[in-house]
Formats: structure tokens, sequence, C-alpha cells
């Protein structure tokens, strides 16, 4: 399962588990060496661990380096993915909803070790999914905003029915273009919430504001 930590990756490894055909293997989640971070959503390494644990699932790290090349991702990714399709592993979930090229990449990269991309939620109506994400009871806080798409005051804020409306219609309510990241803390899938309280504000490459959150104790 491919897992940034967000609400799209959750919400796909919901709607996997009701058709109740596939065993996930593990949670893929690339983290970035010096910031130990999940990697473009900012969110702490510990709290991604948090997750995985709520989850009882395996958590599969891919640290990657800052300022990553395709062929450094491409090259430390399939490593990883060679590992699990040794032991039987046939694809990988993606949370990805109606981008064709991020698709296409995909499907092509895991095409050259045998396995093929698993899409749940690719389709779906990308307002009705924001509504039905919170209604099932996630819950999940914004933590990356990029600038050139939507203001920096959104970031921090919870991702609930008051944000969605309060988006611009230039916005795609999931971010699906990368306009904001999220970082689900509790839900249906999970054993318990996680707990954390909002931190600094800041500022990267005069572009993406990031939410800092700080682990609570468990």
């Amino acid at each position: 399962m491919s897992w940034s930590g967000g609400k799209d990756c959750a919400y796909a490894l919901h709607t996997l588990l009701q058709n109740n055909d596939h065993i996930v293997a593990a949670l893929l989640t690339t983290v970035t060496q010096g910031y130990d971070r999940i990697s473009m959503h900012g969110v702490r390494r510990s709290l991604l661990k948090s997750q995985a644990k709520s989850l009882g699932y395996h958590l599969e790290e891919v640290l990657i380096p800052q300022q990553c090349t395709d062929e450094e991702y491409g090259y430390l990714m399939g490593n990883i993915l060679e590992k699990y399709s040794r032991v039987g592993v046939g694809g990988v979930v993606f949370g990805d909803l109606f981008l064709d090229d991020v698709r296409n990449y995909r499907e092509e990269r895991l095409g050259r070790i045998g396995m093929k991309g698993i899409f749940p939620i690719w389709g779906t109506d990308t307002a009705e999914l924001a509504l039905s994400f919170i209604d099932l009871g996630f819950r999940a806080v914004v933590v990356c905003v990029d600038t050139e798409a939507l203001d920096g005051e959104y970031v921090g804020r919870e991702y609930d029915r008051s944000f969605v409306a309060d988006l611009p219609k230039s916005v795609d309510p999931c971010g699906e273009h990368g306009e904001f990241h999220t970082y689900v803390y509790n839900g249906p899938l999970f054993s318990n919430g996680i707990k954390f309280k909002r931190g600094e504000k800041v500022l990267r490459e005069g572009r993406f504001y990031f939410c800092d959150l700080i682990p609570l104790d468990q």
C-alpha cells in the first residue's frame, strides 16, 4: 500500500478492505533523509510509525535523499518493490484519483518488475469522496499547502466540512493537483487515535507552508 499518511491513501485502503479480495503486506512510505519526515507532507517519522502501529500493518520506509532525482527515486523504490515481488506480492495500491500521467507512470514502472498498480478510488468524484471520508469518521489535519494554489492560512486546519466548503472553486476538494496535503490521525481503520499538537508553521522554498505536528505521549 503506497502510504503518504494522508486522506486519499487512507480512503483507498478503506475501500480496498471493503472488497476483501486483497491482503496488504505493508505500508510503503518515502521518508526524506536529513529531515526525517514523510516526503512532501513534512510529517515527523514518529507520527508515521504511530499510524502504522494503530492500523496494524508493517511499515516499509524508503529513505530518499533531499533533492532526489527521478533516477535515484526509481532505483531506491525499485529495490524495495523487487524484494516484495520475490516473495509473491503482486501489486501496489495507490490513492490516485484522476491524473492519467501519474497513473501511467506508476503502471509503467511497476510493469518493469512484473507488478501491477491497484487504484481502488480511481475516477471517484472528488467532492463526494471528500465528504464521504469525513462522514465515515476519518479525521485529518492539513499539514502542507502550496501557496501558488491556496492561501497559507489553510495550513494546520482540520480537514472537515468547513474546510472543504471554504476552498476556492479552483482547488480540488481532495487536493489532487498537490494544492494541499493531510495527515490522518483517526478513523474507522485505526485501533486508537494519534495524539499530537500543532506546532510552528513554516514557509519552505518560498512556496510551501508546513504545519509541524508534535507527537504527544500515546
